[in-house]
């Protein structure tokens, strides 16, 4: 049976709603909310390097996007771990697939339903700490300049300091940050897909998509490091090492999380490249899926 996208988009609305309605989830948006709105404030008397103004920025930066960094993974391995299963427990998955919708389309309905969850949060905290950011920049370039003035500071000394608190504001690159962040949580959920077609167990799933999630961080440095050091690597060894990199994504293609907290440019060739990355590691994980979900029986 060919694909439908209404099919896909009516099982991804019930699953948005449905995780919406997961109160465990709730807490933990509103958790990582919290933090980045504490950052409306400023605590008074605060010396040392974290008071110098771009230092300042970066920090809240830092604060803000790993909260967010932290609530986009462990929701997309968590919500997509329980979905099969909660399917199963509630008897809504023979429901479904009697109907009769393709286990392709409730799989993709499913993921995308995370997906399309995780973007509406992350747009939400992202807003949140755009506003806070702004109104911290502007309160610290206010203080810049008034330092400026009263050391007699020539103004061509005053606008690089203007422009470098600037760059370390709201610019494109934090929100480029975000979208990474997304596309992390993106493959994250693939993994976490294809591991619970198989597994019977959620507390399996959820371990082994955080397991893989921390491996991805360091598989691919380790694999770059062995295959310098081999001499004469023959071809089936090569693909070897390729097609592990498969199994444990390399996390570090997101690493320009870290150059948008400080301030480095991302250009959108950049972006481009590592949404394409990411769209290629959720088809597979999403076929991969498919082929196990397919053999089981229920």
């Amino acid at each position: 049976m060919i694909a439908s996208l209404r099919r896909i988009s009516v099982i991804a609305g019930h699953t948005f709603t449905q995780l919406v309605r997961m109160k465990v989830f709730g807490f933990l948006a509103v958790f990582a909310i919290i933090l980045i709105a504490a950052h409306f404030f400023k605590l008074p008397h605060t010396y040392g390097p974290e008071s110098v103004a771009e230092e300042e920025l970066r920090m809240m930066k830092s604060s803000a996007m790993g909260a967010m960094s932290l609530f986009a993974v462990i929701f997309s391995i968590a919500a997509t771990g329980l979905l099969i299963p909660r399917d199963v427990e509630d008897r809504t998955l023979y429901t479904i697939l009697c109907k009769p919708v393709p286990r392709f389309d409730y799989l993709t309905g499913k993921y995308l339903g995370v997906l399309f969850t995780v973007f509406i949060a992350l747009l939400i905290m992202d807003l949140l700490m755009s506003g806070a950011l702004y109104l911290r920049t502007m309160g610290v370039l206010e203080e810049r300049v008034n330092t400026a003035t009263a050391l007699g500071w020539s103004e061509e000394v005053k606008e690089t300091e203007r422009q470098e608190v600037l760059r370390q504001g709201v610019t494109w690159s934090v929100h480029a940050g975000v979208l990474a962040i997304f596309l992390k949580a993106m493959v994250s959920a693939g993994v976490a897909l294809l591991i619970s077609t198989f597994s019977t167990s959620t507390l399996f799933t959820i371990i082994m998509g955080f397991l893989v999630y921390f491996i991805g961080h360091y598989a691919g440095g380790a694999r770059e490091y062995w295959l310098s050091q081999q001499l004469d690597v023959s071809p089936f060894t090569r693909f070897g090492s390729h097609l592990m990199s498969v199994v444990f994504p390399d996390f570090r293609l997101f690493n320009i999380i870290d150059g948008a907290i400080a301030g480095i440019p991302i250009t959108a060739s950049m972006i481009w490249k590592l949404t394409g990355i990411s769209m290629i590691y959720a088809a597979v994980y999403l076929i991969l899926s498919w082929f196990a979900f397919a053999k089981k029986e229920f």
